[in-house]
């Protein structure tokens, strides 16, 4: 029995009935709908499954299909593989991501992109791997993509991985379109003209590629059995020694000269495969050394902290190594006069490391000297306005320092005043008044002067409506900076880790509890303003950086 997985795009979903025992076809598919179309000429597909039907497939189809729809399909393709089965091939379109856990087609549909939505929702490559891992030598895996957004979520990136592929198992890789077109070519295609018909549809080949890939070919092959003799032993103990001598090199040279030795080799189309690739990776050599050191995730993020500390934008510090990463190494690579490759060695790793102590030390040094002058300005600007009890004074001294020495102390005095007052009022003004500091907006304190021209509240009033005026845009800046904050992710550990190291530098963010109350905005403040960062008291990449990086991320 030859067993087919098949996946392509439309706005519904359809299962074959059961067919005589032949070939099996699962559809699965989350590509644009217009795509059946083109491809088709109509919307139902009908014509493609009857294609392979008439080649004796019974075709199972699920299409736009959310997470339990891929899961059921795929389970359902995978239950009917038994002793028949002669080789499987399996086509996916839709948009892939890969992250730490492997490589995912997302479900159609989905909303709001994060790392765990990926992992819990998006359908397992590994699962096709295993699948096509039974049938080396007769496994076909089709992967169009459709382009998603490059701005990824913390974990998940568009950079897809394929040192994982299984041996003897053939993948093709192009736009989901070039995906399409293949697989409609695919129902009249046999062992001689499938690969050839994935090279025309501009599909790029990886894995096991052989000459002849013996799918779809309407009939059973039986090779002649041959009783090897000595001689041919002797040949296949040598090539086998030879390709595991080339392997082991991982160079053109030590390819070329497997090929040279055993140009029809056991080998010989994986060798000319690796050849591709390395003639095709003008930095391979540099690569395979970054390979060979294994780095760990916790490894990986070091080094984006390290390029952030030195001012080069890793688009993250997740411990995956995407396009923001790799662009920061090259750049840091340039700046060094190093080969820019993006891939870094052992060597460039610790030079790396040691540019970002140093730098590390000396922002740390410039905070102390920042922190000592904003401290002796503080106090001078206090003696001269808070200091002396008066409203004004208060007030003057908290425009200018909000979160400053005295602030908590000039705040509370405020509030004396506040409530005096309050208790003083009559009671419409009071009730106005409480009225416009529930709203605390403008408009608010604006309509309560219009109001009470003459009430017990004008001069708060007036200070808030000028705080208004001065900060709009500050205003916005917490709104980008509480979003900032929210896709960090930082569980309540690393919020405590974080409010532990601002203790320690003794800007005093309250009870350690991992709850950002105001004490520990006011604190995030105070660190922000004596590194030169941005003031929003909320935590963003930089801040995290320059605060802990190495550990709240983890």
């Amino acid at each position: 029995m030859k067993r087919l997985a098949f996946s392509i795009s439309a706005a519904l979903v359809l299962a074959s009935p059961g067919l005589a025992q032949s070939s099996d076809l699962l559809i699965i598919g989350n590509s644009a709908p217009g795509m059946v179309q083109r491809l088709t000429g109509s919307g139902d597909l009908a014509r493609l499954r009857s294609a392979f039907e008439e080649r004796g497939a019974e075709v199972s189809l699920a299409t736009g299909a959310d997470a339990d729809a891929m899961r059921s399909a795929f389970r359902a393709f995978a239950d009917g593989l038994d002793a028949t089965t002669d080789d499987v091939g399996i086509v996916l379109t839709g948009q892939f991501v890969s992250t730490i856990a492997g490589t995912y087609l997302l479900p159609a549909g989905m909303e709001r992109l994060s790392l765990a939505a990926v992992v819990a929702d998006g359908f397992p490559l590994d699962a096709v791997y295993a699948v096509a891992a039974e049938y080396p030598g007769r496994a076909l895996i089709v992967l169009g993509e459709v382009e998603g957004e490059d701005d990824m979520p913390a974990g998940v990136s568009v950079d897809l991985p394929f040192q994982d592929i299984p041996q003897g198992v053939t993948l093709a890789i192009g736009p989901s379109g070039n995906a399409a077109r293949f697989a409609d070519r695919l129902s009249d295609a046999t062992g001689e003209d499938v690969l050839p018909l994935a090279r025309e549809a501009g599909l790029s080949l990886l894995g096991f590629v052989p000459r002849e890939l013996p799918l779809f070919a309407g009939t059973d092959i039986t090779l002649p059995q041959i009783s090897p003799d000595r001689n041919t032993q002797a040949r296949e103990a040598a090539d086998l020694a030879a390709w595991e001598k080339a392997v082991s090199a991982n160079t053109e040279a030590g390819y070329d000269t497997y090929l040279a030795a055993f140009p029809e080799g056991q080998n010989a189309a994986e060798a000319r495969q690796r050849l591709t690739a390395i003639r095709s990776e003008p930095f391979f050599r540099e690569k395979q050394a970054e390979e060979d050191l294994a780095l760990s995730r916790d490894a990986r993020r070091e080094i984006q902290r390290d390029l952030s500390l030195l001012g080069y934008n890793t688009r993250g510090i997740d411990g995956i190594f995407g396009r923001g990463t790799r662009g920061a190494v090259t750049a840091w690579q340039n700046a060094n006069t190093l080969p820019a490759s993006g891939y870094l060695d052992a060597d460039q790793i610790a030079r790396l490391d040691a540019q970002a102590e140093r730098r590390a030390a000396e922002l740390e040094e410039e905070a102390r000297q920042r922190q000592a002058q904003l401290e002796r300005q503080d106090r001078t600007f206090w003696s001269e306005t808070g200091a002396r009890g008066d409203e004004a004074g208060f007030r003057a001294y908290l425009k200018r320092f909000p979160d400053g020495i005295y602030a908590e102390e000039a705040q509370g005095r405020l509030d004396a005043i506040e409530e005096r007052r309050r208790s003083q009022a009559e009671g419409e003004d009071r009730r106005r008044w409480q009225i416009a500091r529930q709203t605390d907006t403008e408009a608010g304190y604006r309509a309560y002067l219009a109001e009470r021209p003459t009430g017990a509240f004008v001069e708060e009033a007036r200070a808030r409506i000028e705080y208004f005026q001065n900060n709009a845009e500050q205003i916005a800046l917490q709104e980008r900076a509480q979003a900032d904050e929210a896709a960090l992710g930082l569980n309540d550990t690393a919020r405590r880790l974080a409010e532990a190291r601002l203790a320690e530098l003794g800007l005093q963010p309250g009870a350690v509890d991992g709850t950002f109350d105001e004490e520990a905005r006011r604190a995030i403040r105070r660190y922000q303003d004596a590194r030169n960062l941005r003031v929003s008291g909320y935590l963003d990449q930089a801040t995290v950086v320059r605060l802990m990086a190495d550990t709240i991320l983890r």
